[in-house]
């Protein structure tokens, strides 16, 4: 396929039905596309919009991002998952209020000297934000460069990343560079979907190898399943005797699961007094925990940690970086005590 008809394909189809009203798109500001882009990783638009409409709320520019705390970041990104995303962020901000004078660069490789920012990050930052030459490899892409040119092979390999960006590098235009980068993340988020492609409805289906082939279902290949481990881990609910009820968290270690959230305390097992009061499940990426939550007034049990440790009201939990299981269970467990 020539790149000019490529192009255009894509230019033309965005233009009649691709996304235009993001909240990210207007104004696309270097900042805002740094911030919609950490958010979108592993994470579908309509669960980020809200997230980023109130993070701009709060932080609308990057010196108010860089003059923030970890916890007041950590509250913001709460629900979203993969925290170390939020940290970057703040790290970002630091970064090019420190080094660049809260300016932007827009050269590939400067952009990605910023934490937090890889291959495809500068090249969406470039793109939307300067209209500027900036391939972007993505799942959206992934997905389907490897359909259209009948890519072998799983993505996430080196041999077929290798492939996915020689096609992306040659195939990004010079010119119009917003709108191209637009409809490749469009054709593959709302066409060329994961499951039941729209390929009737795609502008790419003529020159299509997986279409031609019908192996729309095939393409791109899967990772071989793995069975995740699961494990046990076990929570301290404690009580502070007043009113209103306070319960104690404690800020987890800057690495490792939950890094940096504030969590009821854990013990490497049950305590030996103490009151099961519920349970949660919850899947990260390399296992599945089962936890068990413990009332209890043995409060030693809470004082061999070596974390920041605070009693909060209900009121405050909003305040508060919590890991999604606990930012569910917690609200309705200290109205039932």
């Amino acid at each position: 396929m020539r790149q000019n008809q490529f192009v255009n394909q894509v230019l033309a189809w965005q233009a009649n039905h691709g996304r235009h009203d993001l909240p990210w798109q207007q104004p696309a500001t270097p900042y805002r596309v740094l911030v919609s882009e950490i958010m979108l990783q592993q994470t579908q638009v309509t669960t980020v919009i809200p997230y980023f409409e109130r993070w701009m709320s709060s932080f609308p520019t990057l010196q108010s991002l860089a003059a923030a705390t970890e916890d007041q970041v950590m509250a913001h990104w709460q629900g979203l998952g993969y925290y170390s995303r939020a940290r970057n962020l703040l790290k970002a901000a630091r970064h090019l209020i420190e080094h660049s004078a809260g300016e932007f660069p827009d050269d590939l490789k400067e952009l990605q000297e910023i934490p937090g920012v890889g291959r495809y990050t500068a090249g969406a930052i470039r793109s939307f934000a300067f209209d500027q030459y900036g391939p972007i490899v993505d799942g959206n892409v992934r997905r389907l460069f490897c359909r259209l040119f009948g890519i072998e092979g799983v993505p996430g390999t080196s041999v077929v990343d290798k492939e996915l960006w020689r096609l992306a590098e040659e195939l990004t235009p010079k010119e119009h560079n917003r709108r191209f980068a637009q409809g490749l993340l469009d054709l593959g988020a709302t066409l060329c979907t994961p499951r039941n492609p729209n390929c009737t409805s795609c502008p790419l289906q003529a020159d299509c190898v997986a279409f031609r082939e019908q192996r729309q279902n095939e393409l791109p290949h899967k990772k071989a399943t793995k069975t995740i481990p699961r494990r046990e881990a076990h929570f301290v609910l404690h009580l502070q005797a007043d009113k209103p009820v306070r319960i104690r968290l404690l800020k987890r270690p800057p690495s490792g699961i939950w890094a940096s959230l504030w969590c009821l305390p854990e013990l490497d097992e049950a305590p030996t007094q103490g009151e099961l009061v519920t349970e949660f499940t919850h899947t990260f990426s390399h296992f599945k925990m089962h936890g068990q939550v413990w009332l209890t007034q043995d409060s030693t049990l809470c004082l061999n940690e070596d974390s920041a440790t605070q009693y909060v009201a209900l009121e405050q939990l909003a305040d508060f970086g919590l890991p999604a299981p606990f930012r569910a269970l917690l609200p309705s467990l200290m109205q039932e005590i």
